[in-house]
């Protein structure tokens, strides 16, 4: 395990902490996409359903255990906690959208035709779409809290290094993952569509 993945790890992390701890000390969700934790938590349970069948490291089990964690609490907060400082109206991208071709490109596209792999690469490609509707509601809106966008640059901070850390194993470890890296890139070019958002809008 190469530095790149320690820190995007650490700032994927930071990112949600970032929200949770917004969320919890103004006891509001607003400006928040409940949409957008939805697809996080998806992501999270797909992809580490490997928890029940194969151990590779205390540390990635102790990740993955914390981010499935983290997205499930950040989902209760939004929809039960605080469920009244939700702005259910302007969070009104239609899922559907996303999951169906996700969906069926897992099915098309992906290493090895079994349930675990089909997973694993569903929640690939859909975290590469899960923030389009956090973009949505900002682009609606024409607002974004400072928290928010925050915890936003984290998550792109994340991907960023994350594609550094395919570049470091190609050139030491030959290795390649056209997925991963394919999606990566496609969740970055959101985040640069959100850095310009928040740019023009001032903040």
């Amino acid at each position: 395990m190469n530095v790149f993945r320690i820190l995007g790890d650490v700032s994927h992390l930071l990112a949600i902490i970032i929200l949770l701890l917004k969320i919890q000390k103004s006891k509001s969700c607003a400006g928040i996409s409940g949409k957008s934790q939805i697809l996080f938590a998806l992501v999270f349970t797909t992809r580490y359903l490997d928890l029940f069948t194969t151990f590779i490291s205390v540390y990635n089990t102790v990740m993955k255990v914390i981010f499935l964690i983290c997205a499930y609490v950040t989902v209760y907060m939004i929809y039960v906690k605080f469920q009244k400082t939700f702005d259910s109206e302007n969070d009104s991208f239609r899922l559907e959208f996303l999951l169906v071709p996700v969906t069926g490109l897992s099915f098309l596209e992906n290493h090895s035709f079994t349930p675990l792999e089909i997973l694993w690469t569903f929640s690939i490609y859909l975290e590469s779409v899960a923030i389009l509707p956090q973009l949505f509601m900002i682009s609606k809106t024409g607002e974004a809290e400072t928290i928010t966008t925050h915890y936003l640059f984290f998550l792109g901070l994340y991907r960023a290094l994350y594609i550094a850390n395919w570049i470091w194993r190609y050139y030491t470890e030959n290795f390649y993952d056209q997925i991963a890296v394919v999606s990566g890139v496609v969740q970055t070019i959101f985040y640069c569509d959100f850095f310009y958002l928040y740019v023009t809008k001032g903040r």
